[in-house]
């Protein structure tokens, strides 16, 4: 067990969400002409976990212009899905979370709702405790867990449920936590027609089905971040919007190495590059690097 690093944050209850309007219409955004090549150079920090960061292809008004980028082969790592209303009904900051559960990365289950602070926005279930049992229209990936034939499918994917309906793989995973398309199975563009800028995580597979995670704290547009995906030297599809804003949360330590990553700005709602700590989270994803 790692030694706590505790961190006092306070959850304010009011709108910072990123917006979650989408169009069907697969639409690309429409790349501006100073846009750069995005650059990706792999570091292995962990069995089967690799780092990189790299200028995003566009600069932001705010901050450093980063993203931050961790490449994941689900067959060396083990998933888990872990929720406060199952537990104690504590939220915490990613950090506890991985000192509590003894886990190498922490990152945000999806957008929860801020009138029910343990509550997610979407269908997420673990095992047999619903956390938010009602499937939401329109979201249509969903990140599943913990296999229930371990031998048949991966301890984590990302689906959607588009082209797998949900029906087809709601019996064979313990876990699910349901978001918004960012990119389809085939790796085509979802249009967000009210897309706000601000600090995002996104989850998606690339074409080895390592699961790729990218933090920005640095605001972009979700149209914007479709685009750098579509950039990667890997093509990327399966992508799942995790969160946006102040609530935006990264945690890696492994070995000798350590990541904290902070989300804060939302255009409208939270247009600052203020917050310094991690807010406190009632539902994570944790991965455990296997001995």
């Amino acid at each position: 067990m790692r030694k706590l690093n505790a961190v006092i944050c306070i959850l304010v209850l009011f709108g910072t969400r990123c917006a979650f309007s989408q169009d069907r219409t697969d639409t690309l955004y429409k790349r501006p002409k100073d846009t750069m090549d995005l650059v990706v150079s792999w570091k292995q920090i962990g069995k089967g976990v690799q780092f990189c960061e790299t200028d995003a292809p566009l600069k932001s008004l705010i901050g450093d212009s980063k993203l931050t980028l961790l490449k994941i082969d689900p067959k060396q790592v083990e998933f888990d899905l872990f929720t406060a209303s199952a537990m104690d009904s504590l939220s915490k900051p990613v950090n506890v979370w991985a000192d509590t559960m003894n886990l190498d990365i922490v990152f945000n289950a999806g957008m929860y709702d801020l009138g029910k602070p343990l509550i997610s926005r979407g269908l997420l279930k673990n095992g047999s405790h619903q956390n938010q049992f009602t499937f939401k229209e329109g979201w249509n990936v969903m990140f599943a867990l913990n296999p229930l034939d371990s031998l048949n499918e991966m301890d984590a994917a990302v689906y959607d449920m588009q082209c797998t309906p949900f029906a087809q793989i709601k019996d064979q995973y313990a876990s699910f936590a349901q978001g918004l398309r960012m990119l389809d199975c085939s790796g085509n563009p979802m249009n967000w027609k009210k897309n706000q800028s601000c600090s995002m995580l996104v989850c998606a597979h690339d074409d080895k089905n390592n699961l790729i995670i990218i933090f920005n704290r640095s605001p972009y547009s979700q149209n914007q971040m479709i685009d750098f995906m579509k950039q990667f030297p890997t093509p990327l599809h399966n992508a799942i919007y995790m969160e946006g804003g102040p609530e935006t949360s990264l945690y890696v330590n492994i070995g000798d190495f350590c990541l904290q990553k902070v989300g804060s700005y939302v255009s409208g709602t939270y247009a600052k590059d203020t917050n310094e700590t991690f807010w406190r989270l009632p539902n994570v994803i944790g991965i455990r690097v296997k001995n």
